[in-house]
């Protein structure tokens, strides 16, 4: 009996052995026919992808692991790829897949030298990794014409899963106001964010900017504008700018309003690019406490090569302007957005001066009462002149006090509040009648007395913004907020 049974066991084995070697041996009966393409760096243009014919193999040994390794191995080699990142990953067990895998990446626009760049993507599966990755990156908006790009810039994409990494970072940029259509373009511009963890940095960064008086419905337009920010730390790169530019004068509540509109400002570098800027900005005579001033007009300058910029701009204001050193510091106190501006661009607001009778030295006195005029188009300039002259009949001298005449328009403001003195039969400078609001001018028109002339609005470091006539301003008014005023006036300066 015993003996029956050794036998019966014996022609088991035989029988199951067989059946592995020919499973072994020859997975495929019918195997399919793979064309052999030539392979180089420039990515084959397919417009459509679709599922791989080869997905998994079969099961193996660890001999036969070994040798379908080095014959993928082998095969990776003779298209250009080195494998030697791939020593520890698990490869496919048939050189079909791995090759069904590099022609899928290269019909999506990989080139090989992309693949060479992160060959841990030739690690996954195409059935269960790239597919359902591409498919929902395409759904949530990026093109798939440039899902070839995304996957370059960001390969580690490919490895994500859909539901645990990726759909909860979609839905918070959602939650922070992000437009859906815009998700794709987000995205495109910063792929990393497809990796951050939701309670980490990103969450941190918004409450931080929240918190210092950033509107939170202002938060999507700013991550749309610059996502970069939500990957910055708050202690090390966000806080420290914030807290520098605070103790310059600048209140939280404007820099607040400064970041909603231009979030970019959160990416200069503290150390190597604002500080420098500022050091810069004293150094050619511009006044401490106007510092603040020049920022909320001019946030950008805080990130310009600026030494170069101010070097060129007060050598040509001394040579061709006649504008010393001291009158240069005061114009960019006035109107920063100069060191920006084109030098042939200034000079044609000058030659129309110059050409109207008016000496260098009067129009140096004028770019430096009202740096505006150097910005101004000409055309305009010759209209509000020609009416000055036709139709008002004064003196020329009146537009070397008050030069800040061309900046007003001149068929809004000019002529009807011209129109409306003639009517009255008042007499009165530029100044009084132009610069002030609607409203002050009908009060100075209805009024038993003629206010006196005042300065233009000053601000102080640390202080409140002071402006003329303020003496007349109702209570309420003067418990508003000032520096929602401030900034407001800056902006439309």
């Amino acid at each position: 009996m015993t003996t029956i049974m050794r036998r019966n066991q014996s022609s088991l084995k035989a029988i199951l052995k067989d059946q592995f070697f020919n499973t072994i041996l020859k997975p495929y009966k019918n195997p399919k026919v793979i064309n052999q393409k030539p392979f180089s760096t420039n990515s084959s243009k397919f417009p459509e992808y679709e599922m791989p014919t080869v997905t998994w193999g079969v099961i193996q040994g660890r001999k036969e692991k070994l040798v379908s390794r080095v014959i993928i191995s082998d095969y990776l080699k003779t298209i250009g790829i080195i494998p030697d990142e791939l020593e520890e990953l698990e490869l496919p067990s048939a050189v079909e897949i791995m090759r069904e895998r590099v022609e899928f990446l290269q019909k999506i626009g990989l080139t090989i030298d992309d693949m060479n760049e992160y060959p841990l993507m030739l690690g996954c599966s195409v059935r269960k990794n790239i597919i359902p990755v591409l498919s929902y990156l395409e759904k949530i908006g990026i093109q798939r014409s440039k899902l070839g790009e995304f996957v370059k810039n960001y390969p580690q994409c490919l490895h994500a899963s859909v539901v645990v990494e990726l759909v909860p970072v979609i839905k918070f940029l959602r939650g922070l106001d992000v437009e859906k259509q815009d998700i794709g373009y987000v995205l495109m511009k910063y792929p990393e964010l497809l990796g951050f963890k939701l309670e980490g940095t990103m969450s941190t960064s918004v409450a931080y900017l929240v918190s210092i008086g950033v509107n939170p419905r202002d938060v999507g337009p700013m991550v749309t504008q610059y996502p970069y920010f939500l990957g910055m730390r708050v202690g090390t790169m966000i806080k420290p700018l914030v807290d520098y530019l605070v103790s310059l004068g600048l209140p939280k509540k404007i820099l607040a309003r400064m970041l909603e509109k231009r979030a970019y400002l959160l990416g200069y570098d503290l150390e190597e690019t604002v500080k420098p800027n500022v050091n810069c900005l004293l150094s050619f005579g511009l006044r401490k406490d106007s510092l603040p001033c020049v920022i909320a007009q001019f946030p950008q300058i805080l990130g310009l090569p600026l030494k170069a910029k101010l070097s060129s701009q007060q050598y040509f204001f001394n040579l061709k302007l006649k504008i010393d050193p001291d009158g240069f510091a005061q114009v960019i106190e006035k109107m920063p957005q100069i060191v920006s501006l084109h030098q042939h661009v200034i000079m044609k607001p000058v030659e129309f001066l110059l050409g109207r009778g008016f000496s260098m030295a009067d129009v140096a006195k004028m770019i430096v009462k009202c740096p505006q005029l150097v910005a101004l188009q000409v055309g305009l300039m010759k209209n509000s002149y020609y009416f000055f002259k036709s139709d008002m009949d004064r003196p020329m001298s009146e537009l070397l006090d008050f030069p800040d005449y061309f900046t007003y328009s001149l068929e809004s403001r000019i002529k009807p509040r011209y129109q409306r003195l003639q009517s009255k039969g008042i007499r009165c400078s530029l100044a009084w009648f132009l610069n002030c609001s609607d409203q002050r001018f009908e009060e100075r028109l209805y009024g038993d007395y003629i206010e006196p002339e005042s300065s233009g609005p000053s601000f102080c470091m640390g202080g409140k913004l002071v402006l003329p006539g303020n003496e007349i301003v109702s209570e309420e008014e003067d418990d508003s907020d000032d520096d929602e005023m401030l900034y407001r006036r800056t902006v439309s300066l």
